[in-house]
């Protein structure tokens, strides 16, 4: 008994020991970082027009006072625009993951069509354009931004219940965009996220979700860290009693979960989730999401502008700060000196005039103005005429801008200061600007590509017992399908990103095509199954009197192709004989061969249809 006592003394003491080591690291992680989370916050006041603040030297948030009370202190925000243009732009270029056979085999062609299902299945799901969305604001803005690919138990259909008659359900993948402020990488300077050995992910929630998730109970406090403050969460929090900028959180507790690479101490990677000093969790990598089945961190990166020798990037909005102050300073003091002109400067002798009233009223149209007998009366000062200076700063810093965020006058207020009047020479200068974008473009296509890899790897871990996909068939029509983890590879499959174009641009693409003539045969004919689906990509797919019943039997044969894998089928006397033969010698030349039994169906089947054709 006494024993049993000492061995649960020692493991209380190491797992408090293991929690205060954490949250020591995690504290060092702070500071490393603060300075990075300052710059971020500065970003996003300059975007909500917020402008008139900087860093202190004490490294935090300041408000910059007016030298008078009578300066002009107005934001005329440039950033907020063209941060909105840009994200226009990144959404029209997001990526759509379809996944390519790694081969032509029957196989191969199978799983990649069972991955692009399940893909396109958690997009929809999950509304992963706005994941992307929300990731890309964040990126744009602070320079950075993640996605974080678990899998969630309670997600997906219920299969039964358990003990307490809760639901127990098959669960399914979550995809969660992240700020830059949750993530704290033990190396600032790895440039990519395959060099960080351990991340930790911080953040302040409800005590009360600590409870439910973890089943320890925790008293809670009060959270002020901007950094730490969860951005999505619009209610529960307010500002200080003494005019702080930092927003207050109630009942919440720091939730650290700190994610370790494998290596000789552990070949599987570690997890340890602390809060309040307690240790909640400690155990391998949950997650086999690398390639080969691997555990890696399951975070992946995306940047505005990668920043070289920095694990964060950088943004444009960090470049249009300087340029945001000097135009807010050029047009504050043009509005004072318009204001100088129009309300004047008026010079009086001392005691000559009421000064007091004066300067309450002004010298309105009308007014009666009574001066001391014998001085001077009062009279304005000349100001001068409006100086040239003012206009050519101001043209000189707007042109600057278009220079330092790559969106032109085109692009952000649909102006064209060019005067190029042609289509093509318009569609060049856009294109112009999605070049200058590409480092962006191309940081979202990675990070797209790896969620999708990712995705695979944990419905290949997690998916044992047979799911239900609704799939599409080759000829359009949607099929259910039972699949389970043995039917998901994702090392033997080609990603593919594509984009998801409007319908006018198909439309405008398949004319081209038909124009340049490359639709056509080598007879110069249209076949019927070209004519069919151009009528479905025109919208017109659903004309009965438009279409051919060539695909249906396109359709039947792929059909047949399945049940001969098990056993013979006969050919049928309306069989379009020589659309379903080349089908199904399409089966064969791309790997149906592979069992002699299949194959010896097949040939048989050939021959039905060879025979009731003649």
């Amino acid at each position: 008994m006494q024993e049993t006592n000492f061995k649960e003394r020692a493991e209380e003491l190491r797992q408090k020991a293991l929690a205060e080591e954490i949250e020591a690291d995690f504290a060092s992680r702070q500071r490393a970082k603060r300075q990075l989370e300052r710059g971020w916050q500065l970003n996003m006041n300059f975007v909500s027009g917020d402008q008139f603040c900087d860093i202190g030297p004490a490294g935090e948030l300041e408000e910059e006072n007016a030298e008078y009370e009578w300066q002009s202190r107005r934001c005329f925000n440039h950033i907020a625009p063209t941060v909105d243009t840009r994200l226009a732009r990144l959404a029209k270029v997001r990526p759509s993951l379809e996944v390519r056979a790694f081969s032509d085999s029957e196989a191969d062609i199978k799983t990649a069509r069972i991955a692009t299902n399940i893909l396109r299945s958690v997009k929809n799901r999950i509304d992963l354009d706005g994941v992307i969305s929300r990731a890309t604001l964040w990126s744009e803005v602070c320079g950075t931004a993640f996605y974080k690919v678990v899998w969630n138990f309670d997600a997906g259909s219920v299969i039964g219940a358990d003990e307490n008659g809760h639901s127990l359900r098959e669960g399914d993948v979550n995809v969660v965009p992240l700020s830059p402020f949750e993530i704290y990488p033990d190396d600032l300077t790895a440039p990519t996220m395959s060099e960080v050995k351990s991340i930790i992910h911080a953040k302040a929630i409800s005590v009360s979700e600590i409870r439910e998730k973890f089943g320890v109970e925790l008293p809670g406090r009060q959270i002020t860290d901007f950094a730490l403050v969860p951005y999505s969460c619009a209610s529960g929090w307010k500002r200080p009693a003494d005019g702080a900028q930092s927003p207050v959180l109630e009942d919440r507790e720091i939730l650290i979960e700190r994610y370790t690479r494998p290596n000789g101490r552990y070949p599987e990677g570690r997890l340890e989730i602390v809060a309040g000093g307690k240790l909640l969790f400690e155990g391998p990598l949950p997650y086999k999401n690398g390639d080969r089945g691997e555990r890696i961190l399951p975070f992946i990166r995306q940047t505005g502008i990668e920043l070289a020798g920095s694990f964060f990037g950088t943004s444009v909005v960090d470049r249009m700060i300087p340029l945001q102050r000097a135009y807010n300073a050029v047009r504050n003091r043009k509005h004072e000196f318009l204001n100088r002109l129009t309300a004047g400067v008026v010079a009086v002798e001392d005691g000559s005039v009421d000064a007091e009233e004066l300067a309450q009223d002004g010298l309105y149209p009308g007014k009666i103005l009574v001066y001391r007998q014998g001085s001077p009366a009062p009279a304005f000062l000349d100001c001068g005429s409006f100086p040239a200076e003012f206009r050519e700063e101001e043209e000189r810093i707007a042109n600057e801008f278009v220079l330092v965020s790559g969106m032109s006058e085109i692009s952000r207020n649909s102006a064209n200061p060019t005067n190029v009047v042609s289509a093509v020479g318009l569609q060049l200068l856009l294109d112009q600007d999605t070049n200058r974008m590409h480092q962006a473009v191309e940081s979202v296509e990675r990070a797209v590509k790896e969620a999708g890899k990712q995705i695979l790897h944990l419905y290949k871990q997690f998916a044992a017992a047979k799911r239900l996909l609704n799939m599409t068939g080759t000829d359009g029509h949607t099929e259910l399908y039972y699949f389970d983890a043995s039917d998901i590879s994702a090392d033997d499959v080609v990603f593919a990103t594509g984009y998801d174009r409007t319908p006018s641009e198909i439309k405008e693409e398949i004319v081209n095509l038909l124009s340049l003539g490359l639709l056509k045969d080598s007879e110069g004919n249209l076949s019927d199954e070209t004519k069919n689906r151009i009528l479905d990509a025109l919208g017109y797919g659903s004309f009965e009197n438009a279409r051919d019943i060539s695909r249906l039997h396109v359709a039947k044969a792929e059909r047949e192709n399945v049940l001969l894998a098990h056993e013979d089928v006969e050919a049928e006397e309306y069989d379009d004989h020589a659309l379903h033969i080349l089908e199904h010698l399409r089966f064969l030349l791309s790997g149906g061969e592979a069992q002699a039994a299949t194959k010896a169906r097949v040939l048989r089947h050939l021959q039905s249809h060879r025979r009731k054709g003649e």
